[in-house]
Formats: C-alpha cells, structure tokens, sequence
C-alpha cells in the first residue's frame, strides 16, 4: 500500500472512532470504539463445566432474577425423598441447560453490538471496474435500539435461566409422583397379601361344608369368586408398583428399590411460583423487544468510513432500519401496545397459578379428613370382622354373612393404606408449583 493510502486510512478510521466516541458503551461510559473489538482473539467457548446459574450476565450486570433462583431452597427432607431426588439429578440429561448457554453466547454477542461494525464492499463501477473498498460504521445515536438488544438478551438468558429451574423442578417431581404411585400400589398389594390367608380359609370352609352336604355349590362359587377378585386386585397392584418402579428406575442413576417411605412436606410455603418468574421475565423480554422496534422506525445517526484503492472518506449518515409508510402508526401502536399485553399475561399467569394453589389445598384438606375418617372406619369395620368371625364359630352366622363383611374391612383397609400416599401427592405438586424441590445452587 502506498504511503498516502496509508494516511487515508488513518484518517478515515480515526474519523470513524472520533464520531463514534460521542456515543457511551453498555455502561453508560464513553470508550473507545476500538477498545473491545478483540482483533486475532479466538472466539468465546462455552465453559461446560461452569456452573449453569450466574448472577453475572454478558454484559457485566447483575441478575436479579437469576439471583433469586440460586437462593431458593429444597423442602424435601432428608430420606426417601432425598435419594430418589439426588438419583434423577445426577442423571439429568439437562437439556434445558444447553439452551440457557446458548442464550447466554447471544447476550455475549449483543453485549458488543455498541462496538463499530467492518465489512468488505464489493461493488461494479459503470464502466465495468470492481471497487473493494473497506466500510467501517459506528452507531452515534440509535434512539436506544441497542440498549433495547442488549436489555433482550439479558432477559433472554432470565427467561432460559428460568425454564432450565422448571425443568429440574419438573424432573424431580415427575420422579416422586413414579415412587408414590409405587409405594401407594405396594400398600394395598400388602393389604391383600395379609388378608389371602383368611380368604383362603374361608373358601377350604366352603368346599368342606359342600362335601358334607350342608352349603350348595353356589354359595361355594360365590366365596371363590371373591378370593378370586382379591388375588387379582393384588396382581393389579404389584403389576403397577413394578412398572412404576421401572421408570423411575430408567430416570435414575443409581438403584431405589429398597427405597421406601414417606415424609410429611410443608405446605405454607412463600416462595413465588417458577410459572410467574418466568412470565415476568417473558415480560421484560418482550417489553425490550418493543422499544427496540419502535427505535427501528425513528432515524438515527451513523458515522461512516470508507476505505479503498482511491483513498479514504468518512461522514455521517442519519436513516431508520425501518421504512416508514402508511402504517408506521400503527406499528408504533402495536409496539406500544405489547408492553401492556406482557403485563397482562404476568397478571393471567400470576391468577392461574394462584387457582391452582387453591385448588390442590383445598384438594389437601379434603385427602386429610379421607384420611382420618376412613382410618376409623377401618379399625370399625375390623372389630365387626372380628365380631362376625366369633359369631360363624358359634354356628350363629353363615360363612356368606362373614366373607361379606369380611370383604368391606379389606375394601376399607386397601383404601387407608393408599390415603397417605395420596396426600403426600398432593403436597408434591404444591411443591412442584412453588419450584421448592431442588436447591438453587444445584439446578
């Protein structure tokens, strides 16, 4: 290159830098445009090893939102519990968490985008000649569109941030719900198990008393056909507590069959339900992506240089990204107008979430009162059993009458074995609601 090439390119580019210079980084601090343009550096690499949750964003700022996700704790208890949690999570395929990085490598990228811009120009001349010429442009005043890009991305990484916490929360859940079920069809299977000897004798009194004469062959049928039921509820029981055991034992990293047990869960939890945090940061997202659009209509003014075989010229240049015509106000409108409709959509979620809450107390209080009012009647209807049994040895009741009511204490028994399982459900999915099932610091 000749020397007075060289002295238009430095001119161009210093004018460049000078004009640019007016305008302030993401900070609010005027630098220079050049600083930060990392010239031979390679590009940034995704740490997998980091941790998926930081307070930190791209662009130098803290995260409130984030923040908050890391401080929430698990109210799971120490027990059953805590092993089938501790066994899901370490084989977590965590796919929500490649996309909170990839989220996070495009706030990485817009937090730069204040920076000048370079780029070949390739263009034919009319007399047939190919001019390559060197274009670099720096953005004095955009009416905040680049704040406004810079503003979605960081809401960008809140709202996968977000979702990557409902997906631990969801996975833990969707383990505990596989384990209840397994214990709650374990209990009833039990309940048979213990009652099948009872049943059992019951029906050897039958066929006796049809070889002696005394009963037809249809009170006989009537008593084989209930212990026949009675095994065939516990094969029903045992076949659902093994498949759901298989799941979770396909979810799992480490071997839970001799887990077992239950813990009670706090339910007046304060934490704010996973479904609302993230609406919120849907909202500030979209309220970001509305100011940004509606910069793109206004002109904005951009310093210009240009370089080539001829020499060098720089200036300023004021235009909009976005045409305007005959609806331009009504896109401004529509741009106005999604700030409210975010708002409106927090307001829907945060009343959704706040009915489903509700509804699983409300849900949790009537299991509580299932619970002790079936368990009295169990122990009722046992003492009648036990009433009846005496009275069929005395010769005072027919072995019918017994096994009838012998019959409903087992009904009843099945049913107060599978209460707990079904209350400590429901104290599940209030949990789940909340996002209280995983430690921040571990999503």
């Amino acid at each position: 290159m000749r020397p007075q090439a060289h002295k238009n390119t430095l001119i161009a580019l210093c004018a460049v830098a000078a004009l640019g210079g007016c305008s302030a980084g993401p900070d609010g601090v005027t630098r220079s445009p050049f600083s930060a343009l990392g010239f031979g550096k390679p590009a940034p690499v995704a740490d997998t090893n980091a941790p998926a949750l930081d307070t930190t964003t791209p662009d130098g700022t803290e995260s409130e939102v984030i923040a908050t996700l890391l401080t929430r704790r698990s109210i799971l208890p120490q027990g059953p519990y805590t092993q089938v949690s501790d066994a899901v999570l370490a084989a977590n395929a965590r796919a929500a968490e490649a996309d909170l990085r990839a989220a996070t490598l495009r706030a990485e990228a817009r937090s730069k985008n204040w920076l000048p811009t370079l780029g070949p120009q390739v263009s034919l001349t009319s007399l047939g000649t190919i001019v390559t010429s060197l274009v670099v442009e720096q953005v004095v005043f955009d009416n905040g569109r680049k704040k406004a890009e810079r503003a979605y991305a960081k809401a960008d990484v809140e709202v996968a941030a977000v979702a990557l916490a409902q997906d631990t929360n969801t996975r833990v859940a969707d383990a505990l719900t596989l384990y209840l079920t397994a214990q709650k069809a374990e209990a009833r299977a039990k309940v048979n198990a213990d009652a099948m000897a009872d049943m059992e004798h019951f029906a050897w009194i039958m066929d006796e008393r049809v070889k002696g004469g005394v009963s037809n062959s249809v009170d006989r049928m009537v008593v084989q056909q209930k212990l026949n039921q009675m095994q065939s509820d516990m094969a029903s029981d045992q076949e659902a507590a093994a498949a759901a055991r298989a799941e979770l034992a396909a979810m799992s990293a480490t071997p839970l069959d001799g887990v077992s047990g239950i813990s009670p869960l706090p339910t007046d939890l304060t934490a704010t339900p996973l479904a609302v945090v993230k609406a919120e940061a849907e909202a500030t997202r979209t309220v970001a992506e509305a100011r940004a659009a509606r910069a793109g209509f206004l002109p904005g003014l951009t310093a210009v240089g240009n370089v080539n075989k001829n020499g060098a010229d720089a200036g300023l240049t004021v235009q909009a990204d976005q045409g305007i015509g005959l609806g331009t106000g009504a896109a401004l409108a529509a741009a106005d107008q999604q700030a409210a409709a975010a708002d409106a959509r927090v307001a829907q979620t945060r009343e959704d979430a706040e009915r489903s809450l509700r509804a699983l107390q409300g849900e949790l209080a009537s299991l509580r009162r299932q619970q002790a009012q079936t368990a009295a009647l169990a122990e009722g209807a046992e003492e009648n059993y036990r009433n009846f049994a005496a009275q069929q040895k005395a010769g005072q009741r027919s072995v019918n009458d017994v096994v009838g009511v012998f019959e409903s204490a087992v009904d009843l028994r099945r049913a107060a074995a599978a209460l707990p399982f079904e209350v400590a459900r429901v104290e599940l999915k209030i949990a789940a609601l909340k996002g209280v099932l995983v430690d921040g610091d571990r999503i």
